[in-house]
């Protein structure tokens, strides 16, 4: 599957902005004529004509059949019942919240109305308001689906804990229909916080084995915020809760956060491939938008010289060092000068070598030199950790 066709894609994205229209002609067909039946005292179930009196009912027939559901009375709100987006609030979804009490940034303003729509990968560079985004898309879900559930999904316990208290900062969500679920739980506590609760931060551990027990009730779940999304690649948790949410045949909107989704356009495509993004939201620090929010940097070198009982503990060291790498240095499978090589360094020259040594080398004297490629890149590391830590960190690694 091509990247452009997965952005192409906008099939199931269109489903809330047609269920929006839906609301709003249901509203003027059955509500509006309902409510002045209320008033007139007239009883009846079809949709008032506009061009008759208001006692007189538009023929059945010519009206259509709307899966909704009434909750809270006669006043009480009415939920769409159809499979595309069950439990839709029908006035609720004629709208969206966006906070005014924070200075609006255009760059925000755009990606949230994108990630209400779409699923979406944000990539932003940190500390330009990937929380912001998340908090307003998961409050309107909350708003638009009332018996739904917002899931909030961070890879450790300290940073669900930071994304509970920015989201309450910003939004407002209602605390008791808000939890942290963690592991320690027992089962019976997390499926009644699940039966309980409306918002969950936790991690993809925690969802993903509540998936599987049927613990967590996947149909139910509407919004699903993941963060860090860069980390769903092969079979990390993130992708286990998409997977069995997609099996569930639930309909639930993604928004993935990242401040780098990937080393390249290839680890990138896997990320929106198993979280199933249509939309990128990218920017960066000089980006037209961003720009105007982000500061210039003043970056300063400082060398650091070696003290000089570093430096004759160095010395000292390189003897022994150089002893097992001389081989090496012989037989042309190392550089001379060893000093500035790295562990990674000399682990690609050894790999180098026992993918092709020279020929009419002997197997015995082979395996001496891959033993000395062992040696040089403990000594190497070693010595790393003298120069950029200190005599500390350098004698408990050899010890």
């Amino acid at each position: 599957m091509s990247l452009e066709y997965l952005l192409n894609d906008e099939n199931e994205d269109e489903i809330l902005a047609k269920v929006q229209e839906e609301s709003l002609r249901h509203y003027r067909d059955f509500e509006l004529p309902r409510m002045q039946n209320d008033s007139l005292g007239v009883s009846g179930r079809g949709p008032i004509d506009a061009g008759k009196s208001s006692g007189n009912h538009a023929d059945p027939s010519e009206t259509s059949v709307v899966l909704c559901t009434q909750v809270g009375g006669k006043a009480g709100a009415l939920l769409y019942e159809g499979q595309e987006a069950k439990g839709f609030h029908l006035a609720a979804g004629t709208s969206y919240i966006y906070p005014t009490n924070f200075p609006i940034r255009q760059y925000q303003a755009a990606i949230v109305r994108s990630a209400l729509f779409k699923n979406t990968l944000v990539s932003l560079p940190t500390g330009l308001g990937k929380t912001f985004i998340a908090a307003v898309v998961m409050y309107n879900f909350y708003r638009w689906f009332p018996r739904g559930k917002v899931v909030f999904m961070a890879p450790t316990r300290p940073l669900v804990a930071q994304q509970i208290k920015a989201c309450y900062s910003i939004m407002g969500i209602p605390p008791d229909d808000t939890t942290e679920m963690t592991g320690i739980q027992a089962a019976d506590v997390r499926e009644k916080l699940w039966k309980e609760k409306r918002v969950f931060f936790l991690t993809p551990q925690v969802m993903a084995n509540d998936l599987c027990s049927n613990t967590c009730p996947a149909e139910l779940v509407k919004c699903l915020v993941i963060d860090e999304a860069h980390k769903a690649v092969k079979d990390y948790a993130y992708c286990q809760v998409v997977k069995s949410l997609s099996a569930a045949n639930g309909i639930y909107r993604t928004l993935a956060l990242s401040a780098t989704p990937g080393n390249d356009i290839n680890a990138v495509i896997q990320v929106i491939r198993n979280l199933n993004i249509s939309c990128l939201e990218m920017r960066g620090e000089d980006s037209i938008d961003v720009a105007p929010y982000t500061h210039g940097k003043s970056v300063e070198q400082v060398v650091v010289d070696l003290s000089p009982e570093l430096i004759r503990v160095k010395d000292d060291f390189m003897q022994v060092y150089e002893r097992f790498a001389r081989n090496l240095i012989e037989n042309r499978a190392l550089t001379s000068n060893i000093a500035l090589l790295s562990k990674f360094q000399i682990l690609k020259a050894m790999e180098k070598f026992r993918a092709n040594p020279p020929r009419g080398m002997s197997a015995s004297l082979i395996g001496s030199l891959v033993s000395d490629f062992t040696m040089c890149m403990t000594f190497a590391h070693a010595l790393e950790l003298m120069q950029i830590y200190g005599l500390r960190a350098f004698y408990r690694y050899l010890s």
